[in-house]
């Protein structure tokens, strides 16, 4: 009994929330594109000719926000370069690359790479969240590796003076992270959207300049060092 009241209650608020109206009528896949809307307008992150990749991407509506700032204004294409990556798939959005699978994998990477074409990203977003268990621990452990995930990624490939958007939760390991950022980035900032639900934890991070980028070739030959 408890649980369907718990539901109904979430599902009405769900319907009344003003976010979820606005995405409908704007036609967003997500109220989400409303924080990622937030944290753009506060730290000028998006711009026209950028590349850049979005880590857990669907079901999109971080990609059609992206996609909308980097439009032209006579709505044909767009001024970029935007990819997504996700292992569960998505409806396609115009002009934006989908790539499906664990992006920690080579056969996904060797993907990104041919759509880079040797560039680095501007900008690399991630609205990712691990599965919670339930078991504060465990999941704080789960939302520390994703970030990690998210971090090594950049340092990869991103730009040196690129940014990094990630969410995080303040009962999930939240000072740690901070730390690992601090650790990583030059300037760090934490962003708490409008659009998130107030009674969430929820909060984002931003990076910006990484102090550790690593040339991909010069880490590949590390790793394997030829025989002579």
């Amino acid at each position: 009994m408890a649980k369907n009241k718990l539901n109904k209650n979430w599902l009405h608020d769900h319907i009344n929330d003003p976010y979820v109206k606005l995405a409908q009528k704007e036609g967003y896949r997500a109220r989400a594109a409303y924080k990622l809307k937030e944290i753009d307008e506060s730290e000028k992150l998006i711009k026209s000719g950028q590349v850049i990749v979005d880590l857990g991407c669907t079901p999109g509506s971080w990609g059609q926000y992206v996609r909308r700032k980097l439009a032209g204004k006579d709505g044909g294409g767009i001024n970029g370069t935007i990819i997504g990556l996700d292992m569960l798939p998505m409806e396609p959005i115009a002009d934006m690359h989908f790539i499906l699978g664990d992006f920690r994998e080579a056969r996904i990477l060797r993907q990104l790479d041919t759509i880079l074409a040797g560039r680095k990203c501007d900008l690399v977003l991630s609205d990712m969240a691990p599965n919670l268990s339930g078991i504060p621990t465990a999941d704080a452990a789960r939302m520390e590796h994703l970030i990690d995930l998210a971090i090594e990624f950049s340092q990869f490939h991103m730009k040196p003076g690129g940014a990094l958007v990630v969410k995080c939760f303040k009962d999930m390991g939240f000072s740690q992270i901070v730390e690992h950022f601090r650790a990583e980035f030059k300037v760090v900032k934490q962003i708490k959207p409008k659009a998130s639900r107030d009674k969430s934890s929820e909060i984002f991070l931003v990076g910006k300049g990484l102090k550790n980028p690593t040339d991909k070739n010069t880490a590949l030959e590390e790793e394997s060092p030829l025989d002579i």
